[in-house]
């Protein structure tokens, strides 16, 4: 999915990941909310695929740190298709590529039940970024697909995004991918 602009606190949240006013964020159109995810603070916006996987990992693997890596796996896989070499940070759950960070993951479990999930930044207006401590990690450089291909031309990128995730997904969590509202 896609969202409107939003500045999202998790658990971990800090207060100064967030140096922005929230009427100054409200003055720029962006909404903030508290979240029950990990992490710290994030944006959510247009051009960003947002996904939110729900899995019973007590049907896969009840090892929280085992789904966030596959998670951060299944995106450096999706990242694959655009030829962009993706990967992760010892330390730092999200994904990366050249330094900068190209996608978020915040996730919630209860009863090994997944919510939240994962931001991917395809065609992203970077400069929301500015307004916040992304993940609470001072100095980190946000990217996008967008950024990364230096592409001119964007149209069709998000289409392109979303069929790279939902391989790069199905590939790691062994599902085979069918649509909406068609039975198993």
């Amino acid at each position: 999915m896609e969202h409107d602009p939003v500045v999202t606190i998790g658990r971990g949240g800090r207060p100064d990941s967030l140096p922005t006013a929230a009427l100054d964020l409200e003055r720029r159109g962006v909404g903030l909310f508290e979240v029950e995810r990990g992490g710290d603070v994030t944006f959510h916006g247009p051009g960003q695929l947002v996904g939110y996987p729900i899995l019973d990992l007590s049907r896969h693997r009840p090892d929280l740190h085992w789904y966030l890596r596959s998670l951060e796996a299944s995106l450096v896989q999706s990242l694959g298709a655009f030829d962009i070499d993706a990967g992760t940070r010892p330390g730092l759950t999200g994904v990366w590529t050249q330094g900068r960070k190209i996608a978020s993951i915040g996730v919630h479990v209860k009863r090994w039940i997944t919510f939240h999930g994962f931001a991917l930044n395809v065609t992203t207006d970077l400069s929301y970024f500015d307004l916040i401590v992304p993940c609470g990690i001072r100095g980190v450089v946000m990217t996008s697909i967008a950024a990364e291909l230096r592409a001119k031309q964007t149209s069709g990128l998000r289409k392109e995004a979303t069929q790279a995730v939902i391989a790069g997904f199905s590939s790691v969590f062994d599902f085979a991918p069918q649509e909406a509202g068609v039975p198993a």
